[in-house]
């Protein structure tokens, strides 16, 4: 996996939001070995019919839960993950729909319950940017719809799986390392992922009691089919050569610490975040 920098051939621009088709992108298929970790559980993805999702479709599999993934409308890069869940002996349910909106979410939970029974695992990790050189570039259009993707899903999410989750559960939040160093070029996403950082932070202590961990991930640039379906091709081509590891992340290489933060092994971690930025900075 040391080889990550993207290809020719995976530069070519793309529509919003992207699918896997024509990139070179590790998400642990054959890499990723379980070890039981979080045998019986049953877990929720959102965005995980590709790129970090999938990645962690893939690991919760193969460590023993179920899965259920919710997804736009990117229907090939969907049943991919499903089969590998599937593959890994584990149950795969697909849900697709715009989760920026209250009723799908609802959607979501409920279909959840009806093919799980129970919640262990929220992962809300589900996102939209563009990248734009202007404010006057943005529109208002824009920045809502940014944010009703990016943040609103996960008041939606949290809020309607409470009554489901049991000591023990954990929520797992999908920030960035622009909640740290916001890019200009992403003044929308890079503000919801500081919205997420502090939702984030407050949940884990309204949910301490009650034995829920909340917790996020802050990953620093990573190879998805999101970058090239939202980035000019200049950055697309030098794409995390900025970091101190001169390169993008694979999504198989954050996978392990959304099983950490699932996990016992995390029994006493909340409101905190992991960062997974190649080296950047975030103090």
């Amino acid at each position: 996996m040391e080889n990550n920098q993207a290809t020719s051939t995976d530069t070519k621009l793309q529509e919003p939001p992207g699918t896997t088709a024509g990139m070179q992108i590790d998400h642990g298929e054959d890499s990723y070995k379980g070890s039981g970790k979080l045998t019986g559980k049953k877990a929720i993805i959102t965005g995980g019919d590709s790129g970090i999702g999938r990645a962690v479709a893939i690991a919760f599999a193969r460590e023993g839960a179920d899965v259920l993934i919710a997804y736009l409308n990117e229907h090939d890069d969907a049943k991919e993950s499903a089969r590998l869940i599937e593959e890994a002996g584990q149950q795969a349910v697909l849900v697709p729909g715009d989760i920026s909106t209250e009723e799908q979410c609802i959607h979501i939970i409920d279909e959840a319950i009806k093919h799980f029974g129970k919640i262990d695992i929220l992962v809300n990790n589900a996102a939209y940017q563009m990248s734009h050189s202007s404010l006057q570039e943005i529109s208002a259009q824009e920045w809502d719809h940014t944010f009703r993707t990016n943040i609103y899903p996960m008041f939606y999410l949290c809020k309607l799986a409470e009554q489901h989750l049991q000591p023990g559960s954990a929520v797992i939040n999908t920030t960035s390392v622009n909640a740290y160093m916001p890019k200009p070029t992403l003044i929308p996403y890079a503000a919801t992922k500081g919205a997420i950082q502090n939702f984030t932070a407050s949940l884990a202590q309204l949910w301490g009691e009650k034995g829920i961990r909340v917790n996020c991930v802050a990953p620093g640039p990573v190879w998805t089919p999101l970058i090239p379906s939202t980035m000019p091709a200049e950055e697309v081509e030098s794409f995390g050569s900025n970091t101190p590891l001169k390169r993008a992340a694979q999504p198989a290489e954050l996978a392990a610490a959304y099983v950490l933060l699932a996990s016992e092994g995390a029994s006493y971690m909340t409101g905190s975040t992991v960062q997974i930025t190649g080296g950047t900075p975030t103090i």
